[in-house]
């Protein structure tokens, strides 16, 4: 509330004192809002608990003994999950919302501690034997139905995270250019499919109708990834990289038709800066290798291209926010 305005409605005798006054009264007993504030605190607090449990761990696990430190993780994920439980909203196909601030962060902290009890299991005392994967199927199965059941998004993002390494594809920030081996062809073809999964899941939750908000996150995983992998394959088959170019290439425009649909910045965004490294990449194969390595005609297509794509940036977003 502006009261500059109000005080030049005062001053052009267009509201009276009393109402100034009731005005003035209003703004300085106004609530402030610590919404932020206080999700804000409960992450970090779900975090440090994580991460001090795993210190705790680390540092007395010859005094503490393995079994108790199962124990202990077995009894506050059954807690976690036990309040979600006795606190939860009737299952719907649409958006539930949480029925109190701490139910979100318990359901989170529930779901980490699962996961911390069956990888710790498996570590351990090797549960699964050499079946590797099932240390991570079962806790992705169990993350996928808890984030249906629950209506989480952020349980969901950790489910797709754990079906992207069941996959063998490393997907944190850091880990996609750290541990994924780009030379492996059949990572790049996981990859690929991948991506084409979760963008299909985005569309099938909302023809569906079936918890239409994980679209979003579906749908950003699978571009993600998708592009990702298209584009290692122009880098790695080199016989084969026009076959790639056209499949990306094919990507970008779905992801931008999609993307002016739903009237969304950041996927025409993906789809223009993807799209760019796909075509420089395709340059720099078909035409710089027949210019004796011309640094000079390098060095002005960066800079000519860069301002050419923050131009089309700009424009494309004042366009993107027309009807």
């Amino acid at each position: 509330m502006n009261i500059d305005t109000f005080s030049k409605l005062q001053k052009e005798g267009l509201i009276s004192d009393e109402e100034m006054q009731r005005v003035t009264h209003t703004e300085t007993t106004r609530l402030f809002s610590l919404h932020w504030e206080i999700k804000t605190a409960l992450y970090l607090g779900v975090l440090l608990l994580s991460g001090g449990l795993g210190t705790l761990v680390y540092k007395n696990i010859d005094t503490i003994g393995h079994q108790v430190i199962l124990l202990f993780i077995a009894l506050l994920c059954i807690g976690c999950y036990a309040y979600c439980f006795r606190h939860r909203a009737p299952f719907s196909r649409e958006k539930t919302e949480s029925p109190n601030a701490f139910y979100d962060y318990a359901l989170l902290l529930g779901s980490l501690t699962f996961v911390t009890f069956i990888g710790y299991l498996q570590y351990q005392y090797a549960a699964f034997g050499t079946a590797y994967g099932l240390a991570i199927f079962i806790p992705m199965v169990a993350l996928f139905a808890t984030a249906y059941y629950f209506d989480h998004l952020g349980i969901l993002s950790m489910a797709i995270t754990n079906l992207a390494a069941w996959a063998g594809i490393a997907i944190t920030p850091f880990q996609v250019l750290s541990q994924n081996d780009f030379s492996n062809h059949t990572l790049i073809y996981t990859g690929t499919v991948l991506g084409i999964g979760l963008v299909a899941m985005a569309e099938l939750s909302e023809k569906r109708d079936f918890k239409k908000h994980f679209a979003f996150t579906y749908r950003n995983f699978g571009v993600h990834i998708f592009f990702i992998a298209t584009i290692a394959g122009m880098c790695i088959f080199d016989n084969w990289y026009f076959v790639w170019f056209l499949l990306a290439a094919g990507g970008v425009y779905l992801t931008w038709f999609r993307a002016f649909r739903d009237h969304s910045f950041y996927f025409v965004m993906l789809a223009v800066l993807y799209g760019y490294v796909a075509l420089t990449i395709l340059l720099t194969r078909v035409l710089f290798n027949h210019l004796a390595n011309d640094f000079f005609l390098a060095f002005m297509y960066m800079i000519v291209s860069t301002i050419s794509v923050i131009f089309l940036l700009v424009n494309l977003s004042k366009k993107i926010k027309q009807p």
